[in-house]
């Protein structure tokens, strides 16, 4: 993926000088040793929720744990390429269940502490748990399985601890410490699967994970003479292996195309609770229970059971929240790895080559839209995915829509610099739904040539609504730096004209999907016509495969 307009490190560097070394204590298994810092019992019951003044539902125990103290201690030094790296047996867990941490170091000790992301007065995360230290560990090799070129590490564990009960749900990071001062992050989302939250906000791990690099191998790239190729690409990716230090310090795309948010609904206070696309395919049916399923900014990687699961809530009333592009392109399978479920990820691209085809073409890992059984994403989505290296504003045509109001933008206002790199519009004809309302219609130029990115709406009859942003930077451009972090460098620079546009855009969104199913609410009125001729055909999305 291409770096955004303002780079991830950017956002992360400017704390550099604030990061201050770990106290290193001793042991190996943290089941029961793992120091809890004072905190409120974790709700038992669904919290207090109220609607405010704008329509949000406000959740007391977000509100609560927001206001309580943070921390830059969070922070890490990062570590030079082998130094210092490591990963988790889950993506997820829940409170009380067990996670087995695995780290290679050229340290002698290391020391974790565990930090749930959020606002927390601006600090950005709070510590929750000290898990105190332990010896690190000497590690093999990656494991490469040719064929399918999957670098896979068959470590030894390096740290157990068990999950507090008083640990609220939540994005955590793991600052892992080594003796030499060399400091990575390890992430993981802790779920609750009994919450009736009103929004539930996904994390795209399989994303992360089609773009890791760690062994020399990802879904796009793989050794070969000379450098890195596409032919030489993994088929199937583990999660069993780090995200490589040089990938935002262990971190993936969390900061770049997710955290921006986190910070926003959780300095609102909002109804909210988290999971992550595993989480999506192993348990489509709790999409039930709850108003709005939020996507973020790059979830490209969907199997079966999250697509159809999400359709067919959806259907029920389910509504959806794109804020991003590129959202449900690529068709992967999930296998077992000796960790665990789900931990293998099967993207082929080339159908041909997937060893299902012709012998169950719907299994078959090709693009979503492709063959040999296309059903393309804009079924779901409303708008279709176009290509990468799209940039420029958003170009407002609905003015009046409500989920415009309070904005005070105009037709033919711009949001500036909040379009790129990947990019989605709407195709008339089907699949694409017919009742679809265009908010912006944004003229760019990309790897296509010229083309557009459009911001949609629509309601499926008696269902649900699906919003989607059309842009991959919409939640890059959500961080709002007037204060707080911004005093400490943390947001990369300010951004006038698009931040409190987008702002208060995802809010009016967040409200009216709070209200229960949108097409009981806020029925969608075509007016795609305006934009484009019936039946026209956008030129065929550019897939190199290598970027988008």
């Amino acid at each position: 993926m291409p770096e955004p307009t303002v780079g991830r490190r950017a956002f992360l560097k400017g704390f550099g000088a604030l990061v201050g070394s770990a106290a290193l204590a001793g042991c190996t298994d943290q089941s029961s040793r793992a120091t809890s810092t004072t905190a409120p019992a974790r709700p038992k019951a669904e919290p207090a929720v109220h609607f405010d003044s704008e329509g949000l539902p406000i959740a007391e125990w977000v509100r609560r744990e927001n206001d309580r103290e943070g921390t830059v201690d969070w922070l890490v030094s990062g570590t030079p390429p082998g130094g210092l790296e490591g990963f988790l047996d889950r993506v997820s867990a829940t409170a009380g269940e067990q996670l087995t941490l695995y780290m290679k170091s050229s340290g002698r000790r290391l020391s974790v502490k565990a930090y749930r992301m959020g606002w927390y007065q601006g600090h950005g995360a709070r510590l929750v748990a000290d898990l105190g230290s332990c010896p690190a560990t000497e590690q093999p090799p990656p494991h490469f399985t040719p064929g399918i070129n999957m670098v896979e590490c068959h470590w030894k564990p390096t740290m157990r601890f068990h999950v507090g009960s008083d640990w609220p749900p939540g994005y955590y990071l793991l600052r892992v410490e080594s003796d030499q001062g060399w400091s990575q992050w390890v992430p993981f989302v802790l779920r609750d699967d009994s919450s009736h939250a009103h929004f539930v906000v996904q994390s795209s791990v399989t994303t992360w994970q089609a773009y890791n690099l760690y062994g020399g191998y990802s879904l796009y790239f793989g050794a070969s003479p000379g450098g890195q190729s596409y032919a030489n690409r993994s088929r199937v990716v583990s999660f069993d292996r780090p995200y490589p230090p040089g990938d935002e310090d262990g971190s993936a795309d969390f900061f770049g195309n997710e955290y921006p948010l986190v910070a926003l609904v959780e300095r609102l206070g909002l109804d909210v609770t988290y999971w992550t696309d595993i989480d999506l395919h192993a348990r489509p049916e709790l999409c039930a229970n709850h108003a709005c399923l939020v996507s973020l900014g790059h979830d490209e990687y969907w199997s079966a059971p999250m697509r159809f699961g999400v359709q067919g809530a959806v259907d029920r009333g389910l509504n959806f929240a794109v804020l991003g592009a590129n959202c449900c392109y690529r068709h992967i399978r999930l296998e077992d790895s000796p960790l665990g479920p789900y931990r293998r990820q099967i993207c082929y691209k080339d159908p041909t080559e997937d060893p299902l085809y012709g012998k169950d073409n719907a299994a078959v890992t090709a693009n979503w839209p492709d063959g040999p059984d296309p059903r393309p994403e804009s079924k779901l989505i409303g708008i279709m995915y176009q290509a990468y290296g799209g940039s420029g504003d958003l170009s407002v045509v609905d003015s009046s829509h409500f989920l415009l109001r309070n904005t005070g933008l105009q037709d033919g206002s711009k949001i500036l610099s909040s379009l790129g790199s990947e990019f989605d519009r709407y195709v008339p004809g089907p699949p694409s739904p017919t009742n679809v309302t265009l908010l912006c219609h944004s003229p760019t130029q990309s790897v296509i040539g010229p083309s557009y990115s459009d911001m949609s709406y629509y309601t499926v009859k008696g269902g649900g609504g699906v919003f989607a942003s059309g842009t991959a930077a919409y939640v890059d451009r959500l961080w709002d730096n007037t204060g707080g972090l911004a005093n400490r460098r943390f947001a990369p620079g300010p951004r006038p004209g698009a931040t409190e546009y987008l702002i208060q855009i995802t809010k009016n969104v967040l409200a009216a999907f709070a209200e229960g199913p949108a097409d009981r609410h806020h029925p969608s009125q075509a007016n795609w016509q305006h934009f484009y001729a019936p039946g026209s055909a956008a030129p065929p999305p550019v897939d190199a495969g290598t970027t988008g």
